[in-house]
């Protein structure tokens, strides 16, 4: 499975995404003819080879784009503001792509999401809320190149850090903002950020966009087998921290034992308990790894049960949309962790009894634990009229008799 990571420890940018992706092996001649008539001209976008803070990276270049002193990142700031479209607008340019119809299909709805941002801040319909900054051609590229690059690229998994905001003040087409700004800090509901020591705006709209967007979790970089690493920079070149976004594509480390799982919980203390059976094994059946119960005291001296999930980050949404579904519960919490799992095989041995199978667990290759499986006991000693004990110790003593 191949496993894209963003590492956003100086934030992101939509202009900075795209270079990182373009700096990781996306060629550039590719992206030319996915912008179709967006660009008459295919001049319109180049890249340079730029060093941030003694890193080397690509910087994504717009016909038309002049640096800024007062942004961090991205040229979607750098146009006046002037260049205003509307969704309708954007739609209409978007048609106008080389894209396959799943990929107009998802730059249209991040659109929408960016339109929904903008008219809940501003109290106006999304059909009439006019896009300013990112209204502006380039980061119409940025966004419509991000989802032909992640196409193109053949990424199965989107895993992203948390995402430095930056601090400070940003200066908009409405005014002076704080950072995050209002359409940005809506974009990010819900994804991990904070603000390191670095000054101005760290994170835009469109990276805030792309990052929520196409991340399947957040979190430290997973198991992985590494192929390719780009980075994009953004405009401004600070010396104390490397201004640019890093992207580190590779294959999934499934033999890795330490494995990212979330871990959901919900407590609950008014629903029939011949639901939770059920519960348990819908949940199992839906992709979770575990499924435990656990009884607490509740408010009001109220004795509940916390239910707890164990599953893979990408099943989180499903699991909690089951959960609320299916139980009372009108509250969960979640937490992502690592959990290191021991090698595991199964084999058969032949007892007195008849055949068994045994499960072996090792670490590093050293043998761990060798447990028979319970229900081949159970069947076997049941046909012997004999102890289940009987059945399990004649296993153990099958399977160390045949390791020796």
């Amino acid at each position: 499975m191949t496993l894209l990571y963003f590492d956003c420890f100086s934030g992101a940018a939509g202009d900075m995404i795209l270079g990182a992706l373009l700096d990781a092996g996306l060629p550039l001649d590719g992206l030319r003819d996915a912008l179709g008539s967006l660009t008459l001209d295919r001049e319109v976008v180049w890249t340079e080879r730029v060093t941030r803070a003694g890193v080397s990276a690509i910087k994504l270049r717009v016909r038309g784009e002049g640096p800024s002193p007062d942004h961090t990142h991205d040229h979607e700031h750098q146009h006046g503001h002037g260049e205003h479209r509307t969704l309708a607008e954007i739609v209409r340019l978007i048609e106008g792509a080389a894209l396959s119809a799943p990929a107009k299909q998802r730059a249209r709805a991040l659109y929408a999401q960016l339109a929904d941002a903008e008219a809940a801040i501003h109290g106006t319909p999304a059909d009439k809320v006019h896009l300013h900054e990112v209204g502006a051609l380039d980061s119409i590229i940025d966004i419509v190149g991000t989802v032909y690059a992640l196409e193109a690229l053949g990424v199965d998994r989107i895993v992203a850090s948390p995402l430095n905001v930056g601090s400070g003040t940003i200066g908009s087409a409405h005014g002076l903002y704080p950072v995050p700004a209002p359409a940005t800090a809506r974009l990010l509901r819900g994804a991990p950020i904070y603000s390191g020591p670095q000054h101005g705006e760290l994170v835009t709209p469109t990276g805030a966009l792309l990052i929520t967007a196409y991340a399947d979790s957040f979190g430290p970089l997973p198991p992985m087998r590494l192929a390719h690493v780009g980075y994009g920079a953004g405009t401004r070149d600070p010396q104390d921290t490397p201004n640019v976004l890093r992207v580190l594509i590779g294959e999934s480390d499934e033999s890795s034992p330490v494995h990212r799982v979330v871990v959901i919980e919900a407590e609950i203390d008014d629903m029939n308990p011949q639901i939770f059976g059920t519960l348990m094994s819908r949940l199992l059946a839906d992709g979770a790894l575990d499924v435990y119960y656990t009884s607490i005291q509740m408010k009001k001296n109220r004795p509940g049960t916390l239910l707890s999930i164990i599953a893979p980050p990408v099943a989180r949404e499903r699991l909690t949309a089951l959960v609320f579904r299916e139980t009372t519960t009108i509250g969960v919490r979640h937490s992502e962790m690592d959990r290191e799992c021991l090698e595991r095989e199964s084999l058969v041995v032949e007892t007195p009894f008849g055949p068994v199978r045994v499960k072996i667990a090792r670490r590093h290759g050293e043998l761990m634990n060798a447990s028979p499986e319970f229900e081949d006991c159970a069947r076997v000693a049941a046909v012997h009229s004999r102890p289940v004990k009987d059945v399990q110790a004649a296993a153990v003593k099958a399977y160390l008799d045949r390791s020796s």
